[in-house]
């Protein structure tokens, strides 16, 4: 319980101007409390705050390649505002959905701000991914995955993604098995995160 002593309270008028001693107590039983077994909840709000703080971060998008068309506008309108603060955007390769929403609004904004991580090699991407990636100054290609199925490369691909940036942004949906793998993995290394869910 905490106590607050000596308040004084003045009643009456002023020609009685009795001064009287009361006291408050207020119940500290429901405040939140950090646990003893939890011993680094400090230093990671400080990393938190430090990283939230920082003028120019490097923001990784990534996401669902099934979204409408009005989801995909305003990633890409989030994304050239945030390379316009001077951050740099991470995602990955896309014909559709998050990651190419996420490559056109950067490369409006400034190219020299995207960095693109593929899975596996240019080659090994669609030809409407590799159009699209025409004039991308920083691409990272993985050939010593090329033997790798595609949903194992996108697993560590989006895992490299992560360890790259400060602040993870994700759209996803409640059965995207491979996203919530890749939130999940974000929280273990203490990233800031924002999750949109689609459904």
């Amino acid at each position: 319980m905490v106590k607050f002593d000596n308040m004084n309270i003045f009643m009456g008028s002023e020609d009685e101007n009795k001064e009287k001693q009361s006291s408050i107590v207020v119940p500290i039983d429901d405040m939140d409390t950090v646990a003893s077994d939890s011993p680094d909840t400090v230093d990671e709000l400080a990393m938190e705050l430090a990283t939230i703080q920082q003028s120019a971060k490097r923001i990784a998008i990534i996401g669902s390649r099934n979204l409408p068309i009005t989801h995909q506008q305003m990633i890409e309108t989030l994304a050239t505002a945030l390379v316009t603060q001077g951050n740099t955007i991470i995602t990955s390769g896309g014909s559709s959905g998050t990651n190419a929403a996420a490559i056109r609004g950067a490369m409006k904004a400034n190219p020299d701000k995207l960095k693109v991580i593929l899975p596996q090699t240019i080659g090994q991407q669609p030809s409407d991914v590799q159009n699209q990636l025409i004039g991308v100054p920083n691409i990272v290609e993985h050939p010593d995955r090329a033997m790798m199925t595609l949903a194992d490369a996108s697993r560590v691909c989006n895992r490299e993604i992560i360890d790259d940036c400060n602040q993870l942004i994700c759209f996803l949906s409640h059965t995207s098995k491979t996203l919530h793998n890749a939130v999940q993995y974000a929280e273990e290394g203490h990233k800031v995160i924002t999750v949109f869910y689609l459904d």
